[in-house]
C-alpha cells in the first residue's frame, strides 16, 4: 500500500469527493479529509491510500497542481517531508531540544547530574 498526501483542499471537499477524484488512478484503500476535532471543519488536507506504489505515483503525476473543488491541490507521497526548516513549535523543538540545546543538551551533555557532578553543582 502507498499513502499520498493531498494538500490545499477546499473547505467543501469531502471524503467521498476526494475518493472520486483519485479513483481513476487505481484501487483506493482509503480516502480521508482531516478534520478539526472540536469544530468538524476540514483542516485543508487529506490522505489517499492506494493498493500499489505505481497507482499512487500515477495519481501524483495526474493530479498534482490540478483543480479540485476550485482549489489547486498539492499531491505527493505521504512519507516525503518537505525540505528546509520547519516552522512554529516543531522547528524550535527539533533544533533546540533534540540537537544539543534545552534540557537534553544541557542536562546530559553539559556536566549535570549524569556526568558525575551530583546535586551540589546545582
Amino acid at each position: 500500500m502507498s499513502k499520498i498526501y493531498v494538500g490545499n483542499l477546499s473547505w467543501g471537499t469531502s471524503d467521498e469527493s476526494l475518493r472520486a477524484a483519485f479513483e481513476q488512478f487505481g484501487q483506493i484503500q482509503d480516502a480521508i479529509v482531516m478534520r478539526d476535532r472540536e469544530t468538524g471543519r476540514s483542516r485543508g488536507f487529506g490522505f489517499v491510500t492506494f493498493g500499489s506504489a505505481e497507482e499512487a505515483e500515477a495519481a501524483i503525476a495526474g493530479l498534482h497542481d490540478q483543480d479540485l473543488d476550485g482549489r489547486r491541490i498539492k499531491v505527493n507521497m505521504a512519507n516525503a517531508r518537505p525540505s528546509g526548516p520547519r516552522g512554529g513549535f516543531g522547528g524550535g523543538y527539533q533544533g533546540g531540544y533534540q540537537q544539543g540545546g534545552g534540557y537534553q543538551g544541557g542536562y546530559q551533555q553539559g556536566g549535570g547530574y549524569q556526568q558525575g557532578g551530583g546535586y551540589d553543582r546545582y
